[in-house]
């Protein structure tokens, strides 16, 4: 899941993206208004972090200027702006949820896992296909029963297909979900992380779409 977080504070940016790493989230950061729409106009993120005191426009009037653009991504606001009539003009705004400034990493992390579940197949924290679980809260994976311990990417592989079960997601779309901007990617990184996924799963539990991508199929 990838996320855009927008903050101007470059200590407590660095935190949260080491924070939301270490969950699953791909995270790339911008700290101006501008640094972010230009973002969202190349590549919408699936979900969005914004502060509201940016150096070069408000938040609340980027905010708006997003909704204004038909972007319809979650946006959770993380702000120093705590009182209730701000919480109330970010929301009427087009925010999805609103946090103050200082806040606990256990609760934003809590708040992005709720967003995140309105955009996949899932409903719940936990997916279930044939005799593959995967727990999103805990990031445990079981297979027929027992547990299985998948090193960060191969578990962030395997959540992003099995949240679209059924339906094909490109080589492009899971390569944004796996790296953050810049960061250097091999050739066949996709292909080797597939590989040895497939080794610790069921028999053809991910399917090869030549020249598009992969699927779990409909079991």
């Amino acid at each position: 899941m990838r996320v855009l977080l927008v903050e101007d504070e470059h200590a407590l940016a660095k935190g949260v993206i080491a924070g939301l790493e270490r969950e699953g989230f791909v995270v790339n950061w911008v700290d101006t208004g501008r640094l972010a729409e230009a973002s969202i106009a190349a590549d919408a993120p699936d979900i969005m972090i914004l502060d509201l005191g940016l150096p070069d426009t408000d938040g609340l009037k980027l905010l708006s200027r997003i909704r204004a653009n038909k972007h319809r991504f979650p946006i959770l606001i993380l702000t120093a702006r705590g009182e209730i009539d701000d919480k109330v003009k970010g929301l009427d705004a087009g925010a999805d949820d609103y946090m103050a400034k200082p806040f606990d990493f256990l609760e934003l992390n809590a708040r992005l896992r709720v967003l995140e579940r309105r955009l996949g197949t899932a409903s719940t924290s936990t997916i279930a296909i044939a005799d593959v679980v995967l727990h999103i809260n805990t990031h445990q994976v079981e297979v027929q029963g027992g547990d299985l311990d998948l090193p960060r990417r191969e578990y962030m592989l395997l959540k992003c297909l099995m949240e679209n079960q059924g339906r094909v997601v490109t080589r492009d779309q899971l390569e944004s979900r796996l790296y953050h901007w810049g960061e250097e990617i091999s050739s066949n990184a996709l292909e080797v992380h597939v590989h040895h996924l497939r080794k610790k799963l069921p028999d053809k539990f991910i399917k090869t779409i030549r020249g598009i991508g992969y699927t779990v199929p409909n079991q």
